[in-house]
């Protein structure tokens, strides 16, 4: 008999059905001390429904999960946390206007107690902090906080609650490469101590860099279990999607043509949706894609809806082909402008509607589709079929809900809508904002190809992206954003990955361009 400790955490024949959908298929998983587990799947694979299941969120329709030997009672959150499983979510659940200590101390202590044990709360997060580099403040408010900073208030918060299990959703998504670095780094502080993580994540070079065992998830169902040292990513994204997947980079000898926007020395101000862009200038050229790295938050939202129509500038110009345009966006629908919000669900797709009634809503003005104020529903329907083939969209026909669709599906259809705004031709321009954001590795590819597509095609593409890996792949030129503020546009090569985070960072400014000097002083 074997004398070796039982798992941490171990999954046991776990099956879960939405109806007559398996979202899980009896899936079995062991997660060791002192170990990561990379899941990978694409969307839809049923790793969220897993998660769910381990966190208490859905009970198991069969199956059984275990800490520690012991059985964890299904369907209770509180039992889940109690049990030492914490997760650090893809969108953080911070309250902004209530300090660090606040928002870790939030449901640890009972109501009916007399007074808060502030102090010993404040030393014990001080101590954690320290000895897990986690550099943040106890007192400061979360909403003054960086994106990294918030992520290490969400690590400290499942730690305080003595996790130790840690979940960690899509974990790199809204942070600079330095503060990839750094979560790293605590990672591995944190493993070194007995941690065991779940790890999450769509970048594959990520997967390869932190985890120890790697599993797969397709179809509802345990594809593959076992060690990164033994496959490698090409491997590893077959196996998500059922075949080769090849990600399209851009074509370096494709030419760019005449001016199609610009932007001088343009201000917006700041909104509930969005905040500031301050003093911007940019122009875009047909052929060309120009991407726009930037921490979450930073004015990519009044950027995107400025190059849309539905923002006007408070100060300086907008031109689309050579001629100012209001900000109304049927005008720029009108002119070729096609459009990828960043919120697929809020602003991308009406979930209630079918699949055809969403493949119109931005082209209510086009006679093909309307005509004395009734909509031609044949019309719009074969269009739908014809967009629902030519984009790959999965999930039903042009009479299904759009919320019944995958993030994946959802994004297909967003994109055939958009890229399909002039008929069979590119539109002039594409503003695609975080076109790829929580997709799977087969979608990304495909997302991809159709942007460098249009682009070839003589679309000039505003690329608005947090993945800096998409930005190197598909970018000709890429400018920073920083608190409202546009770096110049530079070809692509002349970016590192160091100077792009330092960027972000809004740090690194001068640096960046005396580095520029020196290395053609040294090539003189």
């Amino acid at each position: 008999m074997s004398n070796s400790p039982p798992p941490v955490l171990r999954l046991t024949g776990i099956t879960k059905r939405f109806g007559s959908l398996v979202a899980n298929d009896d899936i079995s998983l062991e997660l060791h001390r002192g170990e990561v587990l990379a899941l990978l799947g694409e969307n839809g694979a049923g790793k969220s429904t897993l998660v769910n299941i381990l966190f208490g969120h859905y009970v198991a329709d069969a199956g059984t999960v275990e800490i520690d030997g012991a059985p964890l009672p299904p369907g209770q959150p509180r039992a889940a946390l109690a049990a030492g499983i914490g997760m650090v979510h893809q969108h953080f659940t911070l309250a902004d206007n209530l300090s660090v200590l606040d928002n870790i101390l939030i449901g640890t202590e009972s109501l009916w107690r007399w007074r808060q044990q502030r102090g010993a709360a404040r030393a014990r997060v001080q101590e954690i902090a320290t000895r897990f580099g986690l550099a943040v403040d106890p007192q400061a408010r979360v909403g003054a906080l960086s994106v990294g900073e918030r992520q290490r208030v969400e690590i400290i918060k499942a730690l305080y609650r003595g996790a130790r299990v840690l979940i960690l959703d899509e974990p790199t998504a809204v942070l600079t490469p330095q503060e990839v670095d750094s979560l790293f780094g605590t990672l591995a502080q944190l493993i070194a101590e007995g941690l065991s993580v779940v790890f999450i994540s769509h970048k594959l070079d990520e997967v390869m860099r932190v985890s120890h065992r790697v599993a797969v998830l397709r179809g509802g169902k345990l594809v593959s279990t076992g060690a990164t040292s033994e496959t490698n990513k090409a491997e590893l994204a077959e196996r998500m999607v059922g075949r080769r997947v090849e990600m399209p980079v851009r074509d370096e000898s494709r030419a760019r043509g005449e001016v199609v926007a610009m932007l001088d020395h343009v201000s917006v101000a700041a909104n509930d949706d969005h905040g500031p862009l301050a003093d911007v200038s940019l122009t875009l050229y047909a052929g060309e894609i120009v991407g726009i790295a930037g921490v979450s938050g930073n004015g990519q939202v009044a950027l995107a809806e400025l190059m849309s129509g539905i923002a006007a500038p408070s100060r300086g110009s907008v031109t689309l082909g050579g001629q100012p345009l209001a900000a109304v966006p049927q005008k720029w629908i009108a002119a070729g402008v096609a459009r990828i919000p960043e919120d697929r669900h809020a602003q991308g797709t009406v979930g209630d509607l079918t699949l055809w009634e969403n493949a119109i809503t931005e082209q209510l003005g086009n006679r093909v589709f309307v005509r004395g104020g009734v909509i031609r529903r044949g019309a719009a329907r074969a269009f739908t079929r014809d967009l629902i083939q030519r984009f790959d969209v999965r999930g039903g026909g042009a009479e299904v809900a759009a919320r019944n669709l995958s993030g994946g599906n959802m994004q297909k259809l967003i994109l055939g809508r958009a890229l399909s705004v002039r008929g069979e031709q590119a539109p002039r321009l594409v503003v695609a904002s975080q076109p790829t954001w929580g997709l799977d590795i087969g979608a990304v590819a495909y997302v991809r190809r159709q942007l460098l597509e249009a682009a070839a095609r003589g679309a000039a593409v505003l690329l608005i992206s947090e993945d800096l890996d998409e930005l190197r792949a598909l970018a000709d030129r890429v400018a920073v954003i920083h608190s409202g503020h546009l770096t110049d546009a530079r070809p692509t090569e002349s970016w590192t990955l160091a100077s792009l985070g330092l960027a972000m960072a809004g740090e690194g400014h001068d640096a960046i361009h005396d580095n520029d000097r020196m290395e053609a002083i040294d090539a003189a």
